[in-house]
């Protein structure tokens, strides 16, 4: 017999047998650390083992049925580290481990243990699952998990935990088919050097095991309209779900919220795959809820969930209802509700205590007042900044000489001064004051000066215009106007005799 490249646990030990033997009972014994001795008083035969195990058999007892295979595995699963009672409760329990060959046995030992399940878990995984020992569809699994026939590049990718929980969890014969359904994620579409994360992440008996072959083959062609492959890399835990009681209605309800639109649809999945987790009915109470409590219709919610998903994971009681109470009682209407929600969505979803109630009281302090549209545009302009960077906005805008009064004009007027990341309004005032020479009060007549990039655009639309121009061109003309009127504008009133910016210049 060829030397097997796959080898027992260092303290595991096979001896090839020196010495056979036979008795009436047993057929030949061929093993090197067993003897054998009977005992005249009960005429019990006594098989005593290289460790001082031992194991009494009666011959005339027909449920202990001992053979050559059978003694041979009672010391394998001793050197394994099962004690003497549990070996021979194993053998007990399971007779068709004690007609299974040994040298099959060895070689399924074996194998477990090149695919990682070793150890106490590979002890665990035996006496839970005893037929991992000799159930032949087993055989075609780890065949190949360890020789990798199919070339998916999956040799030693898979976790062995996966693997234990696997065959700890599923009937031998749930697991045949198992390479030809991982080979049919790689046909449509899933990469090789994705498919081992794909394995690792889902649970495999859910996702694999449990379907037919056909049925897998449906999921993915299903999928395919909503850009299966994308969705389930992003998510591979939708390869769990049922196609016809979960995937298909689930995915249906989106579909007409769309009006049919598949791509959108696909866009609101590969945001937020987890909505694929909600039942119909839940998702179906949050849409009704919006239509009936803040008057928006289907196409509007849509519009909003393809901006924010996740408003599928807010409370109605908790969160939803009690936002859309502070926008009513601010005065908006429906159509007013809806354009708060396209521009602010993760308004619905923000703590109360940790989060909007210290941002109403700052908006408070600088002076809106309160239950006012303005107080809810200011309220959406600072929903996705947080409440320290808000602040630290305020005390810049007041350390740079300006009132309360004054960023609450400023505010009114461009909403977004509040939510802008204060280092960086900071560098654009420094440059203002000191590079531009300009006044800080010049930002109340247009505040949109802070929203703009300060290399890309207002430092260099500075030096050229400061080049042809001089310095007393208002911050509103010099970044109001587009970049193509810009560009045409510099190039017409470059005084004759003046050299000309190069066009590689403008372009910086």
């Amino acid at each position: 017999m060829a030397a097997n490249p796959l080898s027992l646990p260092r303290n595991s030990r096979v001896l090839r047998p020196p010495i056979s033997f036979s008795t009436p009972a047993f057929k030949l014994i061929d093993f090197p650390c067993i003897s054998v001795r009977k005992k005249p008083a009960n005429d019990r035969l006594l098989l005593s083992c290289c460790r001082g195990a031992a194991v009494a058999i009666n011959g005339n007892h027909s449920s202990k049925i001992f053979n050559d295979s059978s003694a041979m595995l009672f010391v394998l699963f001793q050197e394994m580290g099962f004690n003497e009672k549990d070996t021979e409760a194993l053998l007990q329990a399971n007779k068709s481990l004690i007609f299974t060959p040994f040298e099959y046995v060895r070689r399924r030992i074996q194998a477990l243990q090149s695919v990682g399940v070793t150890g106490f878990a590979l002890s665990r995984l035996i006496v839970k699952r005893p037929d991992v020992l000799t159930a032949h569809e087993i055989e075609e699994l780890l065949s190949f998990l360890v020789n990798d026939d199919a070339n998916l590049e999956l040799k030693g990718k898979i976790e062995p935990s996966r693997i234990e929980r696997l065959l700890n969890s599923t009937e031998p014969r749930s697991l045949v088919a198992f390479e030809k359904k991982v080979q049919l994620l790689f046909m449509y579409g899933i990469p090789k050097e994705n498919l081992s994360h794909v394995l690792n992440t889902v649970n495999l008996r859910k996702a694999l095991c449990l379907k037919s072959l056909e049925e897998m083959e449906r999921m993915l062609m299903y999928l395919q309209h909503f850009n299966g492959v994308h969705l389930i890399l992003r998510r591979p835990a939708v390869l769990n779900f049922d196609l016809n009681t979960q995937l298909i209605p689930r995915i249906g309800f989106l579909l007409d919220l769309s009006g049919g639109n598949e791509s959108a649809t696909a866009m609101v999945l590969y945001k937020f795959p987890f909505v694929l987790s909600y039942t119909v009915d839940h998702v179906k109470d949050h849409v009704e809820f919006l239509n009936s409590y803040a008057g928006l219709s289907n196409e509007e919610i849509f519009r909003i969930v393809l901006i924010y998903p996740g408003l599928f994971s807010a409370s109605r009681q908790r969160k939803l209802q009690p936002r859309i109470d502070f926008l009513k009682q601010c005065g908006l209407s429906s159509n007013d509700i809806f354009k708060f929600l396209i521009k602010a969505p993760l308004f619905l979803s923000l703590s109360f205590e940790g989060n909007i109630s210290h941002k109403l009281i700052l908006l408070l302090k600088i002076g809106y007042e309160n239950r006012t549209k303005e107080l809810a545009l200011a309220m959406g302009a600072v929903t996705r900044c947080s409440c320290k960077n808000l602040q630290e906005v305020i005390g810049l805008f007041l350390n740079y000489g300006l009132t309360c009064e004054d960023i609450l004009d400023m505010s009114k007027k461009h909403p977004q001064v509040l939510q802008y990341n204060h280092e960086s309004l900071e560098e654009k005032l420094d440059y203002l004051i000191e590079e531009m020479g300009r006044d800080v009060r010049e930002l109340l007549g247009f505040p949109a000066f802070l929203g703009y990039k300060l290399d890309d655009r207002i430092k260099h639309r500075y030096e050229v215009k400061r080049k042809i121009l001089g310095e007393g061109l208002s911050i509103n003309k010099l970044l109001s106007v587009s970049a193509a009127s810009f560009s045409t504008k510099s190039k017409r009133k470059v005084p004759v005799g003046q050299i000309q910016v190069p066009k590689e210049s403008e372009d910086k």
